[in-house]
This record gives C-alpha cells, structure tokens and sequence, in this order.
C-alpha cells in the first residue's frame, strides 16, 4: 500500500505532516529532506518510482513530498503506476495556495506554469489570465527575462515569493527588466506571480494595425491564408524569414500560441518589427538582423514550421537546407510574388527532389463608398511536407 504526502511550505522537514509516520514500515522522500530514521530512504525520483512499484504490496509504504502531492509531484506520476485502490493521496499546502493566500488573489484569475526544469514557456497559459503563477528553478527567472524582452516595464508587475514558509521568507514586487533580482539566491525556492497590465489585442489584426515601410506588409486574406496553410500548433517553433514587419509572425504568436524567430536584413524594418513586437506584446520571440541565408546555421534549434515571405535569390537557393532543417512532419511554406522567383524556387526545389504543392491567388478587394476597386498582386504559394513520399511533379492550380 502507498500513501503519498505532501510536507506544505517551508524547509525539507516533516514538521507540517498531517500523519503519523511511524506506523509505515518504510518512509520515502527526496535527497534534498534533512529528516533522518531507520526506516527512512532518501531517494531520487527515480530510484524512488522503483522502489515504489517493486515492494508496494509487501510493505506499507509513505511518499513525502516537497508542497502538495497534487502540485506538480512526482507523487501524482508514481500513483498513475500504481492499481487505484493501492495509493491513498493526502493533501498539503502548495506553494501556490500558499502565495495566493497571502496576497488575497482568487485561484479563478490565475493560471499556472512551470519552468522547473523546461527550456521553454508553455505560451497557452502564459499571460492569458491575469495572473501567470510560474513555479521556478535557478535558470527561470533568466528565462523569463528573455522572454519578455519587447513588453515595457509597465505592461507586467512581478511578484517573488522566496523561502516561502522559511522563517526568511520574502514576498515582495521585483522589476524582471533590470538585475535587482540578483540580491535573491536563486539555488533557494522561489516562485514568480507575474500581473498582466496590459488588454491583450485582437488575435485578427488589420493591416494598419503594423507599422511598415512603405506598406512592405503581408497583406491581411494572404496572411490569414499563409497562416492557415502553416498548421500551426500552440509552442511550436516558427522561423519567418524575411519578415518585412514581422506581421505573419505577431499574428501567429497571438492566433497559435506559437514561438516565434523572425530574420529581416534591411535595419530599416528591423526597427518597425521591434515596435511591432512591443505594442503587439509578443512574448518568446527572437528577432535576427542580418542575411538570412548567412543566419540559419546560428540557430541551434530546429524549428516545426518555416514561412519564407522574402529573402531574395540567396534564400531561394538556401530551400533545401531549410527542407532539412525541419522536424519530422514540418512545414515549409514559401510565398513569390513574380513568375520569376516561382520558376526559380520550382527549379531548386525539382532539382533536391522535394515534393510541393502550388497555388496561385488572386485578389481584389473594394473599398470605400464607391466600393473602388483595389486589386492585390497575385501571390504564388508553394507548401512542402517533411517527410512526403518521393517527388511526383505537382499540379498548380
């Protein structure tokens, strides 16, 4: 039989336990408890989940674990392993409830994540309520940082929660823009509660909702169509190359929750996206200056899906080596503009035996009073599946 445990807020103690240890014929906990017993195993996780599952039917045995065992535990994980009659779950403090408590904030107006751990933020949960309550390791708050490098100071407020239960403990606003945080040791446990300040906008934006040189934009159907023609899932990883305003990019962080790197050589625009990144609140975002074909190598992780919107004849003949950059199911979605770069990217393409799919898309919208008409440039769209069968030639249509 298994009972698990949690040991609330505090130090790596059983002070806060809400059972009777001495009655189990064995007591398991982490490495990091300074608990000792005989009949007491400091055990990794998974040296742990071993010893769980081999002797649960001969021995009665207590899983502490560190806040709640329904909070992010290795508790929960073990008790999937086990016959639903063989686990009995007994409830603690989490560092969550723990906080909100402290700063009388409803548990409705908040959604959690973890960095403990992980590379990367689950952008689902993140700023989408108006509190993000972020559980943390060491690296986390570097993490964080980074990730909301185009918000301004005033569109967040944080809040740590350190040595939560420890007779130190602090809770108190920090500014995540400069290193003031750094008073804090992070190898100690802390958490983060970060406040949206800001109104998220409108997933769907129109044009004049980025700015531009000279009106060097996605125009808003193709960029509803690109986007769809992408298959975007929430944090997958988007390279949007030759970015122009960053627009395709901002509205599939907004729409699709994805992660986003954006690669545009002309400063000028550059500058545009930045303002487009900030006003938009585009979190998880990498933008590159610079030739593009000179910059995929620097990018160590393979991205899930590729929209290639400009970049020139040095892109172009770069399309093979970004074919082979994508994961396995990817997408590579290219857009031309003239029959000219078609035939070349055709051409390319034909000669790596790469299988595509072409469309072509004319446009004409009609504005005004008068419905003036206000035709678009026709815009050739080719779509490549990683992993497609051997090339057949494609039909355009």
């Amino acid at each position: 039989m298994l009972t698990i445990t949690g040991n609330g807020m505090g130090d790596y103690t059983f002070d806060n336990l809400t059972i009777e240890i001495e009655r189990f014929d064995r007591v398991i906990c982490d490495t990091n408890f300074k608990e000792e017993g005989v009949n007491l195993l400091k055990l990794s996780y998974k040296e742990a989940k071993s010893y769980i599952i081999e002797q649960y039917q001969r021995e009665d045995i207590l899983y502490v674990v560190t806040g709640s065992p329904l909070f992010y535990s290795a508790g929960i994980l073990i008790a999937k392993q086990l016959p639903q009659d063989e686990v009995t779950l007994i409830d603690n403090t989490s560092s969550k409830a723990y906080l909100l408590t402290k700063l009388l904030i409803g548990d409705t107006e908040v959604e959690t994540l973890s960095l403990h751990g992980r590379t990367h933020l689950d952008l689902e949960r993140f700023l989408t309520n108006r509190y993000t309550f972020v559980l943390c390791d060491k690296e986390s708050i570097f993490k964080l940082k980074e990730a909301t490098r185009y918000l301004k100071a005033e569109d967040i407020a944080v809040t740590i929660g350190y040595k939560l239960g420890y007779p130190d403990e602090v809770i108190e606003q920090i500014n995540l823009f400069d290193y003031s945080w750094r008073a804090f040791d992070l190898t100690q446990p802390y958490v983060l509660l970060i406040e949206r300040r800001f109104t998220p906008p409108s997933a769907v934006s129109e044009d004049s909702a980025f700015a531009t040189e000279r009106g060097m934009i996605t125009k808003q159907y193709k960029r509803h169509l690109s986007l769809q023609h992408l298959d975007l899932a929430p944090n997958q990883l988007l390279w949007d190359v030759g970015a122009g305003s960053g627009s395709c990019a901002i509205e599939a962080y907004k729409r699709y929750s994805v992660r986003t790197i954006l690669l545009e050589k002309q400063s000028q625009r550059c500058d545009y996206i930045r303002q487009n990144l900030t006003s938009h609140f585009v979190c998880d975002t990498t933008l590159l200056e610079g030739s593009a074909e000179e910059l995929f190598e620097s990018l160590e992780e393979d991205p899930d899906r590729i929209f290639v919107g400009g970049g020139g004849t040095q892109v172009i003949a770069r399309l093979p080596y970004l074919y082979e950059r994508l994961k396995a199911e990817g997408i590579l979605l290219i857009n031309a503009i003239t029959l000219k770069n078609l035939t070349q990217m055709i051409s390319v393409l034909n000669e790596a035996k790469i299988a595509y799919k072409v469309i072509s898309l004319s446009l004409t919208t009609y504005k005004g009073a008068l419905d003036l008409i206000e035709p678009e440039r026709q815009l050739f769209q080719i779509r490549v599946e990683k992993d497609l069968t051997p090339l057949t030639l494609s039909h355009h249509s």
